[in-house]
């Protein structure tokens, strides 16, 4: 089972030296971490899928606001539709999407893989469609993904998969690939669990956004960490599945956990697979 970790948006930022970036001008620096799995008999596994083909060829689809404060770069062979195609294999394998959750730089994709089945917690898919509230109608884009047929949403059970409870591996795949509950930045946000022959990857999401959050003293530029205040939406679940996070890194630092946004985790994703 083959694993190519993707950057299927980069972004950047206004005022990226609170993002972490090196200098006092100038923008930040973002990636879309989307990871492709190629499977023995689920064809190709697809776990975020950041921005479409169309929103490269009219970034007005996405906002103005969002695309003149996060500086997405869209270019189409950026998208996870042609990287697939660069790295000689057909798009139409990828039989199953997994979304950590439906915000507009992780579901865009949705719409370059119709014939796929899109895995994703109920309380997320619920929240998408509801779009309850003004961030929500915000972050939540219906026409990314309002035409897709192919829907299986997992709800708050499963197994206890090393202390993370309701862990559920995904029907309809023969690979050992879950969704496990980390709630908070959205309503039904999730991680996502892939056993390879290198041992096990946590594709957290948006769960944290840099990788000194992890460590038992945890630190990010506070750019950041105004972000995931401000885009909260339960902040005690939030702070919780970050708990959980770093009781996983500090008793299983076996485990590859990788969140969506790290420039620096991509590298070190990369060279793991490698």
């Amino acid at each position: 089972m083959r694993v190519h970790h993707l950057d299927c948006g980069t972004m950047c930022p206004l005022a990226g030296f609170l993002m972490g970036g090196d200098t006092p001008i100038g923008r930040g620096l973002m990636v879309c971490h989307c990871i492709l799995v190629e499977t023995p008999r689920d064809g190709l596994v697809l776990v975020d899928t950041g921005f479409s083909t169309v929103e490269c060829d009219d970034p007005r689809r996405l906002g103005r606001a969002f695309v003149t404060v996060t500086g997405p770069r869209l270019a189409r062979g950026q998208t996870a539709r042609e990287q697939i195609r660069s790295l000689g294999l057909d798009p139409s394998d990828v039989r199953h999407l997994i979304v950590t959750h439906m915000d507009l730089d992780h579901a865009g994709g949705i719409a370059d893989f119709p014939a796929a089945t899109v895995h994703l917690h109920q309380r997320e898919l619920d929240a998408a469609r509801a779009r309850s509230t003004l961030q929500e109608k915000q972050r939540y884009l219906p026409r990314q993904w309002q035409h897709h047929q192919r829907w299986n949403p997992v709800s708050e059970t499963g197994d206890t998969w090393l202390g993370l409870p309701a862990v559920q591996k995904l029907g309809g795949l023969d690979a050992d690939i879950a969704i496990v509950p980390l709630h908070g930045h959205t309503r039904g946000h999730s991680g996502v669990v892939i056993r390879t022959e290198r041992g096990w990857i946590l594709h957290a999401g948006d769960a944290y956004f840099h990788h000194h959050e992890l460590v038992d003293a945890p630190s990010a530029p506070v750019g950041l960490r105004l972000f995931q205040a401000v885009m909260q939406m339960d902040g005690p679940a939030r702070h919780a599945s970050q708990d959980a996070l770093r009781r996983l890194h500090r008793e299983h630092p076996e485990v590859l956990i990788t969140s969506a946004h790290d420039p620096a985790e991509l590298t070190r994703a990369r060279y793991h697979a490698n």
